[in-house]
């Protein structure tokens, strides 16, 4: 019965995908518990985009602090004991963490996800996968303290002056703004620059504004650059010059955003923006954009089926193929044409 929690922690540090599907319900629990005292442990960077949700109390760690994190959480903790944990982590780092929250339940995984010791610093288990995303996944910790299930909503606070910062960088020739965030955290899986490059220029044709976006990095900054090179129409190079909030801002007044399997995809979930995801290494059932699904194009089913002759029914939940050029599978006709599609479904 909703009120009948006091206190709930919630302990999801990273990455920002994963914390972006986590908000969702964090929201949710909030929503059924209005009296209870929500409290969410998660990185800093994470907290950067979501450290201002109303009614949440965010504590921060910060891994690159080393053990002195752990000790800094520990600090921040003494002397509280919640109703419940909510460990959504499996991670060593983040169990390790978790010995520094006393709660009454602690919740973890099933086995059959269990690893990394989750086994041994949780007291509860939520059920056995019930769909194969990872916001299924988080969604049942909800459903383990008894709130009812519901189509997943976000509501990320950004204020004006983000908001003002994303208009201004959007090009006043036209309506309709392609936002590219083309480099995951790993090189191999990020799409060719001449195809990001040949779909930006049919993007533009189309009437389209075209940006890159993404984090500061040396090769994110690089792989922009070769990007914008490549291609004879105009792109707009917005690489490491935003904030997590701005970035948020601008994938909320864009039209349509591309990017493969990274953080900015749930970011334009979350922002309520239709994305088209390419995915070659995981499949996009698992880690793709929630509401977007069937908009992702990918190389992962055909990769599973060449380097394991099986399908994504007869692999382990979590299953990755490798290799550093199976994102040269995925053509630059099927991207523009699901672009295409978008439009047309999307009205836009």
């Amino acid at each position: 019965m909703a009120g009948s929690l006091s206190s709930v922690c919630i302990l999801r540090l990273s990455a920002i995908g994963d914390a972006c599907n986590a908000a969702s319900v964090v929201q949710a629990i909030r929503q059924h518990y209005p009296l209870a005292r929500i409290t969410w442990v998660i990185g800093k960077v994470e907290a950067a985009l979501l450290g201002d949700l109303p009614g949440v109390e965010f504590v921060i760690f910060d891994k690159r602090q080393g053990w002195r994190g752990y000790r800094l959480l520990r600090q921040q903790l003494r002397g509280r004991r919640f109703d419940v944990l909510l460990h959504m982590q499996l991670s060593l780092r983040a169990n390790i963490a978790s010995l520094c929250i006393r709660a009454r339940r602690r919740i973890g995984f099933d086995r059959a996800r269990s690893k990394e010791l989750h086994s041994l610093v949780i007291n509860e288990r939520i059920g056995p996968r019930v769909g194969p995303h990872v916001l299924d996944g988080f969604r049942q910790f909800a459903t383990a303290i008894d709130v009812p299930l519901a189509p997943p909503v976000w509501q990320v606070p950004v204020d004006e002056a983000d908001r003002a910062w994303a208009r201004a960088q959007l090009s006043d020739a036209t309506q309709r703004h392609l936002v590219i965030a083309p480099a995951a955290s790993s090189a191999e899986r990020n799409w060719l620059v001449a195809r990001y490059a040949a779909l930006a220029e049919y993007a533009v044709s189309l009437g389209f504004a075209v940006y890159l976006c993404g984090g500061p990095a040396d090769k994110e900054r690089r792989l922009a650059s070769a990007i914008a090179a490549a291609c004879p129409a105009q792109v707009h190079d917005l690489v490491g010059r935003s904030t997590l909030k701005q970035l948020f801002a601008l994938l909320q007044q864009a039209s349509v955003v591309v990017a493969p399997d990274t953080g900015p995809v749930h970011m334009a979930v979350a922002a309520g923006t239709p994305v088209i995801g390419l995915y070659g290494h995981s499949s996009p059932q698992r880690t793709g954009p929630y509401h977007y699904r069937e908009y992702v194009v990918e190389a992962y089913h055909h990769a599973l089926a060449t380097q394991l002759g099986k399908t994504a029914d007869q692999v382990p939940w979590g299953q990755r193929v490798r290799g550093e050029h199976l994102m040269a599978d995925i053509a630059l006709e099927d991207v523009t044409a699901m672009l295409d599609r978008v439009i047309r479904e999307q009205k836009l």
